[in-house]
């Protein structure tokens, strides 16, 4: 009987611990939308900061020749060839866009992308000879690939690039040069997701309901 006692004892509080651990896995929406936050907010501010900054030091320095030898490396990165390009290319959009875009395309920072691979704008990989990880599916019979990054910045940094040369976001970059208001600008979003048109409806929502607008005055 005290063996049958000991053994049940040793089986409730094993089960009592495997219960705990399996409830620690699980998070409420605030929880996670505060890890979220605590995560990708200030990444996104870091970035934007440092685009904001070289955005301005070129503007005013275009006619410099100290700066040629920069602003032609940054005109082959970017594939323009006009100076008014460029700036288009250079110019941050506003934080709320960056924020809300990571959180539908990352699922909160909870998709296997960001976890295995800290990709958190779900950007696909073409190049064989980078960094990447498969996806868990498959577009026919061809593997679709994701980049991997070294950081949640680099990631970040390498999401305002894509909609900084990518001819698919040209009238973006148009007009976030007369406007930082970011329910206009997420309009000009349709061609990042299959979504079409409802993307941009979709970014505002989110926008508006996490207050994530709220970024955008620092």
């Amino acid at each position: 009987m005290r063996f049958f006692k000991i053994t049940l004892i040793l089986a409730v509080l094993i089960f009592s611990n495997t219960l705990m651990a399996t409830e620690s896995k699980f998070i409420s929406v605030k929880e996670k939308k505060e890890r979220f936050r605590s995560l990708i907010a200030p990444a996104v501010d870091n970035v934007y900061k440092e685009l904001d900054a070289q955005f301005n030091e070129i503007s005013k320095n275009l006619n410099n020749p100290k700066y040629n030898k920069r602003i032609q490396s940054l005109k082959t990165t970017y594939k323009v060839k006009s100076n008014e390009d460029l700036l288009m290319a250079l110019k941050p959009h506003p934080r709320s866009i960056a924020i809300s875009q990571a959180a539908m395309e990352s699922a909160w920072a909870t998709s296997r992308f960001f976890k295995k691979a800290k990709n958190i704008f779900g950007v696909w990989s073409f190049n064989k000879n980078e960094p990447r990880i498969a996806a868990g599916e498959k577009r026919g019979s061809k593997t679709i690939w994701l980049r991997k990054y070294s950081s949640i910045e680099d990631s970040v940094r390498d999401y305002y690039k894509t909609l900084g040369r990518s001819h698919a976001f040209k009238e973006f970059r148009k007009l976030r040069m007369k406007t930082d208001d970011p329910y206009k600008l997420v309009k000009k979003l349709d061609h990042y997701s299959e979504m079409d048109a409802k993307y941009g409806e979709e970014l505002t929502s989110m926008i508006k309901y996490n207050k994530f607008y709220l970024y955008d005055k620092k």
